[in-house]
């Protein structure tokens, strides 16, 4: 086709500015595009339509790529398989997928018998039809009619009989919960709407424990709801006033407790319902007041009640240690604690809980997540055991809690890294003395020919402004020439204290394929060195996340692996944050940037504590309402006020309508400011699922598309949209 022949590059869509002036500690701020957040504008839906058209047009000559991209996707995996069950009380619990439908079936086989060989999950082939197998649900069902569909939760009564479950068929994570009869299939009258995350039976199966969110999307009240009475009727268990504090709650390991968590990023509190007791109400251990951040399990410790804690106190990566209940009655400085696991620079506990015969605990050491074991006998005294845990071969790769069961001889732990696809393990308890037996389940397959030697993840350092060496997980194929020809895409989040730990991808190989060096920057504000490196991420540190971002990407370009004017950079939700903060520090470093759903208009989000999840950022970025310190931080680099004069590279922003976490209106405007400010020409557009949430579309196909769309954007902008040796 000749240039005359090309069609006309189309113009994107100017949102007509309405300046509304923010003044926050003297300083005033005017937002051309504030409006764009009326949701039922008619106005604003016709914008944001037209944005997605443009994005349609600017980005058609991808649709092959993507189509290519999809079908390897899919190609590589094995879409009629099933999860390795689970077992709870007298069932044998697990999924099952089906090639064609998008969603998981539900299904359970009766458990007899105790000891290890016991537990040994029965083996169930993909596709094929299992003596006394009952479907508890079947999402592809339940999907049906709806362009939404995900769960929030699901609970079993002890006796099997009865299932809650909690439907979300918007994508605005608010929920509605129905209870089924197993025997019968017949769905109970009792419906509850509007719930959130989080659901549990009490002991004798006739009280349903429940969550309810606030208008800011931030859960608040947990309730009970007697099976068979009128919701409206529902007794509050407990109401949490402080909008910076997080609630939820869970069954303890031996499900003699409800255990209710209130917290925020830096300090806790822990309230206890015995369910032998029920009308002593909750019970608090350590009030938020001592500032101090802690989770517990209430647990049977040779007959005597013990409280198991995970804590900071003078601990700021944390310890185990042990209590007497009695002792919380004290003043914090006269309770005796004994230490279990002591306090260590180089361990971050990530949490611990027990069976009836060991201790369980998730650490983080050398940036990899593991677990270790140690026998209840003798805990917390001079004849306490050793702590043993399984071994793997690999450097990088993430050893995880996948459930445990307090009656079990063994733990469930899911085992993966860059390029081994998830394991199922049972790891077998073991004796004092002994290091346990690690029994493998199964190994998801990876169809296509896929063979994890034609791929390569190594552990790099970069260098950050302040001298500070920040670990980098590098992957690309196999025999990939250093020839300083590749493209690259460095990938980032931190903050949170989430780390970014090794997994598999199948979708990420399609780039690896094209010759693209991978990168993941394990940036400050994440939590793989610890909780100190957290905290040199957040409130008036938080621009180290951003240097730590362009550090790795200053080393990625003087690597030899890659052509420096073809990298790319790659971020979600507080990664968008990153992105948009990116793209005004260094855009001339990237030939490329995809945001999805970007925290970009950040202050603006939390100077207005009425907005989802506003009031609990406090705690992880600030209060820019009180502190005028915080305020100006925060302007000085949240993306969509500093948008200035720049060459920007292409941007992509991908958000979603019903987003209840980062609200569609916060890209919306900041790809207005890009274009209104870039001087280099590049495309800026936005792309919106109106039937989504903060985790995109539903279902797998979909799920596949998305990710599809993304790469796509990307590997076209790096010149990188063939497939190396083909």
């Amino acid at each position: 086709m000749t240039s005359a022949a090309q069609p006309a590059v189309p113009q994107p869509p100017a949102a007509k500015k309405i300046p509304v002036n923010r003044t926050q500690h003297g300083d005033t701020f005017t937002d051309d595009y504030e409006w764009l957040r009326e949701k039922d504008n008619p106005a604003v839906l016709a914008h944001l339509n037209a944005e997605q058209a443009y994005t349609d047009a600017v980005t058609a000559g991808q649709e092959p790529l993507r189509q290519a991209i999809f079908n390897e996707i899919k190609n590589r995996t094995q879409e009629t398989d099933l999860s390795v069950p689970n077992r709870k009380d007298g069932w044998w619990y697990y999924s099952r997928m089906v090639e064609g439908r998008a969603y998981g079936i539900h299904c359970r086989v009766p458990a007899t018998g105790d000891g290890l060989a016991h537990w040994s999950p029965p083996v169930i082939d993909p596709g094929v039809d299992v003596p006394g197998e009952q479907v508890i649900l079947d999402g592809n069902a339940e999907a049906e009619g709806h362009p939404f569909f995900a769960l929030g939760g699901a609970a079993v009564t002890r006796d099997g009989n009865l299932y809650a479950y909690a439907v979300d068929n918007a994508g605005d994570e608010v929920f509605t919960v129905r209870v089924k009869d197993l025997r019968t299939g017949a769905l109970l009258p009792d419906v509850i709407e509007k719930a959130f995350y989080g659901l549990a039976f009490s002991p004798d199966g006739g009280t349903l424990y429940y969550m309810v969110a606030d208008e800011s999307w931030r859960p608040f009240q947990l309730k009970a709801h007697v099976l068979g009475t009128p919701v409206d009727d529902d007794a509050l268990v407990h109401q949490e006033d402080d909008v910076a504090m997080w609630t939820g709650f869970e069954l303890s390991a031996d499900r003699r407790h409800l255990v209710v968590g209130i917290g925020c990023s830096e300090y806790s509190e822990t309230r206890l319902l015995d369910f032998a007791h029920p009308d002593a109400g909750l019970v608090t251990l350590i009030p938020r007041s001592e500032r101090v951040l802690y989770d517990a399990e209430p647990f049977l410790l040779d007959g005597a009640e013990t409280i198991l804690l995970t804590h900071n106190r003078d601990a700021v990566n944390s310890m185990v240690s042990l209590a007497d209940p009695a002792e919380f009655a004290k003043p914090l400085t006269e309770q005796a604690w004994r230490t279990v696991v002591g306090h260590s620079d180089d361990v971050r506990i990530n949490g611990a809980t027990v069976t009836k015969t060991h201790l369980v605990v998730s650490l983080r050491k050398d940036t990899i997540e593991r677990v270790q074991v140690t026998p209840l006998a003798g805990l917390g005294t001079a004849d306490q055991g050793t702590a043993v845990g399984p071994v793997f071969g690999e450097e990088l790769y993430t050893a995880s809690m996948g459930g445990t069961d307090y009656e079990a001889p063994l733990i469930r732990l899911i085992y993966t890294s860059y390029f081994t696809p998830p394991r199922v393990y049972d790891y077998a308890l073991p004796a004092e003395g002994t290091a346990g037996e690690l029994f493998l389940r199964k190994e998801t397959p990876v169809l296509g020919g896929y063979d994890p030697s034609g791929y390569v993840a190594t552990r790099e350092w970069a260098t950050a402004d302040d001298g500070t060496r920040v670990p980098l997980s590098v992957l690309h194929r196999a025999g990939l020439a250093r020839d300083g020809s590749n493209a690259g895409l460095v990938y980032g989040y931190g903050s949170y204290e989430v780390s970014m730990d090794p997994e598999f991808g199948i979708a990420r190989l399609s780039l690896l394929d094209r010759g693209i060096v991978y990168v993941i920057a394990h940036v400050r504000g994440g939590g793989e060195l610890g909780r100190r490196w957290y905290d040199d991420g957040k409130k008036l540190a938080k621009k180290n996340t951003f240097t730590d971002f362009v550090a790795a990407t200053d080393w990625l370009a003087g690597s030899g692996w890659v052509d420096p004017a073809r990298i790319g950079a790659l971020g979600g939700s507080a990664g968008g944050l990153l992105m948009g903060a990116v793209a005004n520090l260094a855009p001339q470093k990237y030939a490329a940037i995809l945001a999805q759903v970007p925290f970009v208009d950040a202050l603006t989000t939390i100077l207005d504590p009425e907005l989802p999840l506003s009031a609990l950022e406090w705690e992880e970025w600030g209060n820019p309402i009180t502190d005028p310190d915080v305020y100006a931080y925060m302007k000085s680099y949240s993306p969509y006020e500093n948008v200035h004069a720049a060459p920007y590279p292409r941007i992509a922003a991908v958000t979603s309508f019903n987003d209840t976490r980062v609200l569609y209106v916060e890209p919306a405007k900041w790809v207005q400011a890009l274009r209104a400010s870039s001087t280099s020409g590049a495309p800026v557009v936005l792309k919106i699922e109106m039937d989504a949430g903060h985790g995109g579309a539903s279902g797998r196909y979909e799920g596949w598309k998305t990710r599809a769309w993304d790469y796509a954007f990307l590997a076209d902008a790096l010149g990188a949209t063939e497939v190396v040796g083909d």
